[in-house]
C-alpha cells in the first residue's frame, strides 16, 4: 500500500477514499444514536449562531466529517507537494492525513477542530510562504486573523498564536513590523466582535472569553487504556520518521530543515493547548494530524525496507479498525 502512494498517480484518489470509509467500519457497524455538535465558541454565537447541533443523523455526521476529511487529505497533499516538503512528488501526505485524521473515534466525528483544520492548512501554506517573500507585513496580519477565526470556533485554538513569531524566527531576520502585524491581525477580529457585544449590551461577557488563559495546567489526562495501544504504532512511526529525518537533515535544502523545525513546533503547541479547554474531549488532538502526517509521510517515503514500513502500516491500520470495533 505504501509502494502505491509513493507516487502521483490518479487512482490513488480511489485507493484513498476507500481506505477512508474501511478506517470507519467500526462506527458504522456501532452508530450512536445521537451525535452533538456544537460549531462555534459560546461567546461567538451572539455574533454567528448556526443551528448545526441536530442538522445532521448520526451517519450524515460521520459521512460529512468523512468528506471534509478527504477534501483536506487533498489540499494538504497539494501544500507538501508545491513546497518540495518532501523532496519529491508523492500521495504519502494524503494518504497519511487520513490515517492519523482517523486514530481514535472522536477524530471520526464532525467537530470544532476538524472545521478547524481548514485554518490550520491555510497557515501551513501561508508559512511556507514566508521564506521567499521579500515583504510579509501582509502574510503577519492575515496569519493573526486566521488565528483568530479559529480562536471563535475553538478557543484553544489561540495557541497558534505564539507559533506565528516562532516562524518568524525560524524564516526571518528580526522585523518589529512583522511581529507587530500578527497581533494587529488577531485584535482585529476580536474588536470588531467587542463592538458587537456593546451592541447587545453584553460588553461585561467579553471579559470571560479569556478565562481558559488562567486555567491551571493538568497534572494529569484521563485517556482510555486502548486508545493508548492505538497510539503506540504513531509513536513508533514518528520517531522513526525523526531519525530518518535526522540523518538527511544537513544534506537537505534551508526551507526544508526550517519548514520541519516549524511543523515540530505546531505539532508540540497543540499537543500542549488541551489544558485551555475546561472539558476536554479527545477530538482536540486532531489539531496535530498536519504536522504528524509530515513527518510520517518523510518516513514512509525515504525508508528502504520495504517489509518494515508496509508492516508498521498494516499495523497501524489494523489496531484502528480493531479498537473500534473492540
Amino acid at each position: 500500500m505504501i509502494q502505491q502512494f509513493r507516487s502521483i498517480n490518479p487512482l490513488n484518489i480511489i485507493l484513498l477514499i476507500g481506505i477512508a470509509i474501511a478506517l470507519r467500519i467500526g462506527i458504522f457497524m456501532n452508530l450512536p444514536q445521537q451525535i452533538s455538535f456544537e460549531f462555534m465558541e459560546p461567546f461567538a454565537r451572539l455574533l454567528i449562531d448556526i443551528p448545526l447541533q441536530s442538522a445532521f443523523s448520526p451517519f450524515g455526521n460521520v459521512i460529512v466529517a468523512l468528506v471534509i476529511l478527504i477534501t483536506q487529505a487533498l489540499i494538504f497533499n497539494k501544500i507538501i507537494n508545491s513546497y518540495g516538503l518532501l523532496g519529491k512528488p508523492t500521495f504519502l501526505p494524503a494518504l497519511l492525513y487520513v490515517t492519523t485524521g482517523s486514530l481514535l473515534t472522536p477524530f471520526l466525528l464532525l467537530s470544532p477542530t476538524l472545521i478547524c483544520n481548514f485554518l490550520i492548512l491555510w497557515m501551513i501554506e501561508k508559512f511556507l510562504s514566508v521564506y521567499k517573500r521579500a515583504e510579509v507585513s501582509s502574510v503577519m496580519f492575515d496569519l493573526g486573523m486566521l488565528v483568530a477565526l479559529g480562536t471563535l470556533i475553538y478557543f484553544p485554538f489561540i495557541s497558534m498564536l505564539p507559533l506565528m513569531w516562532i516562524s518568524l524566527i525560524i524564516f526571518r531576520p528580526f522585523n518589529w513590523r512583522e511581529w507587530i502585524g500578527a497581533i494587529i491581525g488577531f485584535i482585529t477580529i476580536f474588536f470588531f466582535l467587542a463592538v458587537y457585544y456593546y451592541w447587545n449590551d453584553s460588553l461585561g461577557k467579553f471579559n470571560e472569553i479569556w478565562l481558559p488563559l488562567a486555567t491551571r495546567f493538568p497534572a494529569n489526562l484521563r485517556i482510555n487504556r486502548f486508545d493508548y495501544l492505538v497510539l503506540i504504532p504513531v509513536a513508533i512511526i514518528l520517531v522513526l520518521g525523526f531519525f530518518q529525518l535526522q540523518k538527511n537533515f544537513f544534506r537537505s535544502v534551508v526551507q526544508l530543515r526550517k519548514s520541519f523545525q516549524l511543523l515540530f513546533f505546531m505539532f508540540i503547541i497543540g499537543l500542549a493547548s488541551y489544558y485551555l479547554k475546561q472539558n476536554l474531549v479527545l477530538y482536540h488532538f486532531l489539531i496535530c494530524a498536519p504536522p504528524a502526517a509530515a513527518l510520517m509521510a518523510y518516513y514512509f517515503l525515504y525508508s528502504n525496507t520495504r517489509w518494515l514500513y508496509e508492516s508498521l502500516y498494516f499495523i497501524l491500520v489494523g489496531s484502528i479498525i480493531y479498537f473500534q470495533i473492540f
